[in-house]
């Protein structure tokens, strides 16, 4: 069991690596920071959960952004940029994010009722994670920003489920969905080079 600031620690890492995704333009910064919140993940998993198994996110994430990263150093580099140009600029981006964290302020306040049995911390990071994950994926079409949005609204879910259950199948399942989502996305990624190649 981890100490109280140790979890408010890990909540504000995955909230602030969250919204560094969502604003970065460069990929390399975004898989960077997807390994600085599957930190924070594991983190606010081990406030639930015995150290093997919190380990299964932290590794299961880290797997997941060396394919996504394989997969953009294996394009060209002029496909490496298709997203170089992100429709909505940083600062709309910081002022969702910053109308989407009052909304879930509200909904925290709201939801002691039906989640008491998870810490005010917790639902904080797993609702952030959340929140700001389905947004990076209402902003994007480009393969690599949505399976990172997909990974992100994942690790909020995981990070609600560790606090309810514990479950060594569900836990190794979990983590085949977010190498499996990897894969797709690195799929999604290579697929129209492969096509231009031929």
């Amino acid at each position: 069991m981890l100490i109280q600031p140790v979890v408010i620690a890990a909540v504000i890492l995955v909230s602030l690596a969250a919204i560094f995704i969502l604003v970065s333009h460069d990929w390399r910064y975004c898989i960077a920071a997807l390994a600085v919140q599957y930190i924070g993940v594991f983190l606010l998993v081990y406030a639930s959960w015995p150290l093997e198994l919190a380990v299964t996110k932290m590794v299961a994430g880290w797997m997941a952004g060396a394919i996504l990263g394989m997969a953009m150093t294996s394009l060209p580099v002029d496909h490496q940029e298709t997203e170089g140009l992100i429709k909505f600029g940083p600062f709309f981006r910081i002022f969702a994010a910053a109308i989407l964290t009052l909304a879930i302020s509200s909904l925290i306040n709201h939801s002691q009722s039906w989640l008491s049995m998870i810490g005010l911390p917790i639902r904080w990071g797993s609702f952030m994670l959340i929140g700001v994950g389905l947004l990076q994926l209402s902003l994007t079409s480009f393969p690599l920003r949505a399976i990172i949005g997909l990974l992100t609204v994942l690790s909020g879910f995981e990070i609600i489920y560790a606090a309810i259950e514990t479950s060594t199948l569900v836990t190794g399942l979990l983590a085949g969905v977010n190498i499996g989502l990897a894969l797709v996305g690195a799929y999604l990624l290579i697929a129209p080079t492969m096509e231009a190649a031929q």
